[in-house]
């Protein structure tokens, strides 16, 4: 995909989720060409495709603005053979994006943990720390210095899950979603076609679209995982030329597969000689009674890209991931240089330090016991407040719940209610290409328990109730 397009798709995916609202000043040539790192001409032509499109207006001697009335738009980017478009899901991610924004209680409905579970101040002092260490006149360090540091913490860090990983195959990038980006780049073209997992988080389907991807949706059970079965007749039948795969701690449904069916899924993909891109954000948060290892673990052949990230686990907004890249290690950084910004080098400086002197594992161990105390109470508050018939998952780890409700409520419907008073959550059809999962919210438990946290839930149990019970009177009205 050209850079220009791939540039024009991102100003666009703004413009969709009300980040650039109508009216608003995109940045000047010069600025946008610094900022994304691309010549003055990749920007020109970028705005020259979404002015031809009607997404932005050009204005003499001010430069180009977000259209008033932005003409409905056929994706840059293509979508996967279901459309989304199609099915509503875009329409629905937009107003949950919204609701997120608007909403006074966005805490169920959001996709991070609350930032008060993180310790910031010691992260703060690791930080101060590693920009003194780094200005120092006789210990300066380069950024190529600071980075074979965090290279080599993460490399270190793989020996625990039995992963033998070696320092040149660790990028590190700006979170885990440049991480998986950079994989797609690599290992896929336009037109491609790869398997994702359904449900699967909004951001997948974004991605998709973004890089003009085809997408073959495999189904995950939220108790047992990725179904193998499916996964095999997919690449019998289609040309997957990568799979897209979160095994442990799955986003939303929190399931894990088990190690054997882990082995399973590798051992599958290496007879195809097919890539597995595993995103791994969640498993530093997972605390079950058995330890959860990698896919990567059973990977003998080089063909699992292992992507984490330290801001799911030890601060939102540290913007630091990683990917351990197997045999397409040294693809990845050349294409990780040609179009992607470095991550912060204090950040790295900082948290190279925490893993060196044991901090960060220190730091987890409080955090998942705290995540598994509130885990307790939101399940204990659901199965409270909501009508009989909900069904709650209750994964090991991680800060989300993926709840279903009973019939005769409507995750929609119960999302248009909530909104009505201040309550964000998130509807289980925002995780599906085709709009699945219409009785499915998530819920997010990841931030301290107070009365204002149980009287949302006690809100939301009404609500469902109440929906419930307008049903049986329809029926009844209607026997």
């Amino acid at each position: 995909m050209k850079r220009y397009l791939q540039l024009a798709a991102e100003f666009e995916s703004l413009m969709l989720n009300g980040t650039l609202e109508p009216g608003v000043r995109l940045p000047s040539v010069r600025r946008a060409s610094s900022s994304y790192r691309v010549s003055p001409s990749t920007v020109f032509h970028a705005y020259y495709t979404l002015e031809r499109r009607g997404l932005i207006v050009a204005r003499p001697r001010s430069g180009y603005f977000v259209a008033s009335r932005p003409a409905s738009t056929k994706a840059l980017t293509l979508v996967s053979k279901r459309s989304v478009e199609d099915a509503g899901g875009d329409s629905l991610t937009i107003r949950f994006m919204r609701a997120q924004r608007r909403c006074a209680h966005p805490w169920l409905g959001s996709s991070e943990p609350c930032a008060k579970l993180f310790p910031f101040s010691r992260i703060a002092r690791a930080l101060a720390a590693a920009i003194r260490r780094m200005a120092s006149s006789r210990n300066a360090l380069s950024a190529g210095e600071v980075e074979a540091d965090l290279r080599r913490q993460i490399a270190l860090r793989y020996v625990v899950t039995g992963v033998a990983v070696p320092i040149e195959e660790v990028v590190v990038t700006s979170g885990a979603l440049d991480a998986t980006m950079l994989c797609l780049q690599v290992l896929t073209r336009p037109g491609d076609t790869i398997a994702i997992e359904r449900p699967a988080f909004h951001t997948v389907r974004d991605v998709v679209k973004r890089l003009r991807l085809k997408a073959v949706e495999i189904p995950v059970d939220p108790h047992h995982g990725l179904d193998l079965g499916v996964l095999e007749e997919a690449l019998r039948q289609r040309p997957v030329r990568a799979c897209w795969f979160m095994t442990t701690l799955h986003q939303p449904t929190g399931a894990t597969l088990s190690d054997e069916r882990k082995q399973a899924l590798v051992r599958l993909l290496a007879i195809y000689g097919v890539p597995l891109i595993e995103d791994d954000v969640f498993r530093e948060l997972h605390f079950g009674l058995t330890p959860a290892y990698p896919a990567k673990r059973f990977d003998a052949k080089g063909l699992v890209l292992h992507c984490g990230s330290f801001s799911t686990s030890l601060a939102p907004g540290l913007h630091l991931g990683w990917v351990a890249a197997g045999r397409y290690a040294r693809r990845i950084e050349h294409a990780r240089w040609l179009t992607m910004a470095p991550a912060s080098v204090p950040v790295q400086c900082a948290i190279a330090g925490l893993l060196e002197h044991g901090d960060y594992d220190r730091l987890l161990r409080k955090l998942r016991r705290e995540l598994a105390s509130l885990q307790s109470r939101m399940v204990a508050a659901v199965v409270k407040y909501f009508p009989k018939g909900t069904l709650v998952v209750r994964p090991p780890g991680g800060f989300f719940l993926w709840v279903q409700l009973p019939e005769g409520v409507g995750a929609v419907q119960l999302f248009e209610m909530a909104e009505a008073h201040e309550i964000a959550i998130a509807p289980g059809a925002i995780f599906s290409c085709d709009s699945e999962f219409r009785r499915h919210i998530r819920i997010n438990y990841g931030r301290p328990w107070t009365r204002d946290v149980e009287k949302e839930i006690h809100t939301l149990g009404t609500l469902a109730r109440r929906a419930v019970a307008e049903q049986r009177a329809a029926r009844h009205g209607g026997a």
